[in-house]
């Protein structure tokens, strides 16, 4: 992979492909929210909705209160609130904790109300398999048929103590170079990144590729390009034409594999990209300090 070598990135383990793709690669998705109609509104609070083949991934604009239910069914799943002008009132089996703003938390399987305050911009994370997502993605139809390539989605072990509700705080530093913040639980992983000001130096790209698994490029502020290019196979027909898709705030792109990307801020003032990958990256999870809630969730033996 071709890192620059300031770039932390450059001393990942090679990854294993645990299933190889079977006919076609995939297409990318971009689910430009921007465009779309909301698939809710409370008041004047719109929220959207994108799936990858594991995951739905709301965006809410938060300006009046909502809320929504976890129904008995839902894996984990998670409210992330990237700015402290937003909180969540999170209430199960009777008890009701009160997160505030610029935190992530998982919380546990099961049943669950949500509400949530202030304004702002909220994500949430559900597993596709749970059904337990609020709404419908925009691109559900995507996935009507499983996409060849994608590794299932086996959940990692029970978090140490078991399950429960579970808030990290934003105000971290993560790593310097990339500028990550990486947490994980048992079925998915996020990786908020430190936004930066101004285009990316075009001098530091970094294509690269998985073997198995999505990654979902949810913008929230700015602009980027994804640049994509997929493999030649011995059929000139299946070949795909390279991408460099421009994407607005806020959107969701969903890169799958083999396909060789990378993705370029271009807005002059804020860019932010949030990732999100399921199941958990054991690439990421298998460097030390890179996973900030690694204590608190461990990895598969055999990862290990």
């Amino acid at each position: 992979m071709p890192y620059d070598p300031s770039d932390a990135r450059s001393a990942l383990p090679t990854a294993t492909a645990t299933r190889q793709p079977d006919g076609i690669y995939s297409p990318a998705g971009h689910v430009k929210f921007y465009e779309l109609p909301a698939v809710t509104t409370d008041g004047d609070t719109r929220t959207w909705y994108g799936r990858s083949q594991h995951l739905v991934i709301g965006y809410t604009d938060l300006v009046t209160p909502t809320g929504f239910t976890v129904p008995e069914t839902s894996d984990e799943c998670a409210v992330l609130m990237p700015e402290a002008t937003t909180s969540a009132t999170v209430t199960i089996d009777g008890k009701t904790t009160t997160v505030a703003g610029q935190t992530l938390t998982f919380i546990p399987p099961g049943a669950a109300d949500v509400r949530l305050e202030g304004s702002g911009r909220v994500i949430t994370i559900f597993t596709a398999r749970s059904g337990a997502a609020p709404g419908e993605a925009a691109n559900a139809a995507a996935y009507d048929e499983p996409h060849p390539g994608v590794a299932p989605l086996i959940s990692w072990p029970d978090p140490v103590g078991g399950f429960q509700l579970r808030t990290y705080d934003l105000d971290v530093p993560g790593l310097t170079e990339p500028a990550f913040r990486i947490f994980r639980c048992s079925s998915f992983m996020v990786n908020v990144t430190h936004p930066r000001n101004g285009p990316r130096d075009t001098t530091r790209m970094s294509p690269h590729s998985h073997d198995d698994f999505e990654q979902c490029s949810l913008v929230i502020d700015g602009a980027f390009t994804h640049h994509l290019r997929w493999p030649w196979t011995t059929d000139l027909s299946q070949w795909r034409e390279d991408e460099h898709e421009h994407c607005d705030s806020p959107s969701l792109t969903i890169i799958p594999p083999p396909a060789v990307h990378t993705s370029q801020a271009t807005d002059a003032g804020v860019n932010h990209l949030i990732d999100i990958f399921s199941p958990p990256r054991t690439d990421f999870s298998l460097m030390d300090g890179w996973v900030l809630n690694a204590a608190d969730y461990p990895m598969p033996e055999a990862a290990s």
